[in-house]
């Protein structure tokens, strides 16, 4: 893991985007840049952009390494359980992906009560709602406790700056969203692919608390695609402090993003109105939290090529790899 020094004195390698030549017209996300190589690839470069609460807030550096390169490893992890779409991945920040029919569902997979916005189960149980995601819910519950067992408590894909609606089972099969089989695929899938993340975060000293799953087909199958299991997409505890944290009432120490939102938080900032610029203390201390979940997970030393600024790297790499 670098260390604050070096993540300073190498700002200028934090990589906002890159323009390239030949692939048509790029698609832009909240992180992801996704270029169209032909009818059925896509290259997707994955930048340091930082966003919370809907807001691009900076840049990271080397954060789109981290994501890009972890999804590189849960997917080689979970290929047993199901396909997924990555070809390849010429560059630290690059994959080239199958391109997919996406479902329009968010697959949220949750294996502990708790959360803090609008559609955590959490919030929704505090509130007196017993019946969440179409699933019922026993009185008495506490705040982190583990769930019996994993659920699944999926969501509409919003539009930008809109919020995302919870959904139950019967809302997607009564809506059409999803066919009958391809959810019972979905379901059976998503949650063998949470409880192999448990199975390798614990082994890392991590709960993988609860995570989202993007699915789509290729080729007429189910299919995992866009990221898996990063401190992005899920939201990880760490062991060793939880069952006294829990027995004490208090909150779980985190290892994933949320650092960032309890700092803007500690800024008086709600998610209304202008978000705090960030200062170099919190992009060293995010850009080392995302190091560690990579290297905590992969057992591997998080390496950088120092060599050549990120967006050169990633022109001469697809070159090198006939792309």
């Amino acid at each position: 893991m670098l260390t604050t020094e070096q993540i300073l004195e190498h700002r200028d390698f934090a990589l906002g985007g890159v323009s390239l030549g030949g692939y048509g017209e790029i698609g832009r996300g909240k992180v992801r840049d996704f270029y169209e190589i032909d009818g059925q690839r896509r290259l997707v470069v994955t930048t340091d952009r930082q966003s919370a609460f809907d807001f691009i807030l900076g840049l990271i550096p080397f954060k789109g390494q981290v994501l890009n390169q972890l999804s590189q490893f849960w997917f080689a992890q979970l290929a047993d359980i199901v396909p997924n779409h990555l070809l390849s991945v010429p560059d630290p920040n690059v994959s080239i992906v199958r391109k997919a029919e996406m479902f329009p569902v968010e697959v949220v997979v949750r294996g502990y009560l708790t959360g803090v916005t609008d559609t955590s189960i959490w919030m929704m149980y505090q509130e007196g709602h017993r019946e969440l995601y179409g699933l019922q819910f026993p009185d008495g519950m506490r705040k982190n406790e583990p769930l019996p067992a994993p659920i699944i408590t999926p969501t509409s894909h919003a539009e930008l700056g809109a919020h995302d609606r919870p959904l139950s089972k019967d809302m997607i099969l009564n809506e059409g969203l999803v066919s009958p089989q391809n959810w019972r695929e979905i379901e059976r899938v998503a949650l063998a692919v949470f409880a192999r993340g448990q199975e390798i975060a614990r082994q890392a000293g991590l709960i993988l608390v609860d995570t989202k799953y993007e699915f789509g087909l290729i080729d007429g199958r189910v299919a995992l695609v866009d990221e898996v299991h990063t401190p992005d997409s899920s939201r990880y505890w760490l062991v060793e402090t939880y069952d006294a944290k829990f027995e004490q009432g208090q909150e779980p120490d985190n290892f994933d993003k949320e650092l960032l939102r309890l700092w803007m938080r500690e800024q008086g900032f709600n998610g209304k109105g202008q978000p705090p610029p960030l200062t170099d203390d919190i992009i060293a201390r995010l850009s080392q939290r995302y190091q560690s979940s990579y290297e905590r997970l992969t057992g591997k030393t998080f390496e950088v090529d120092f060599s050549r600024k990120p967006e050169e790297r990633i022109v001469q790499n697809l070159k090198k790899a006939g792309l």
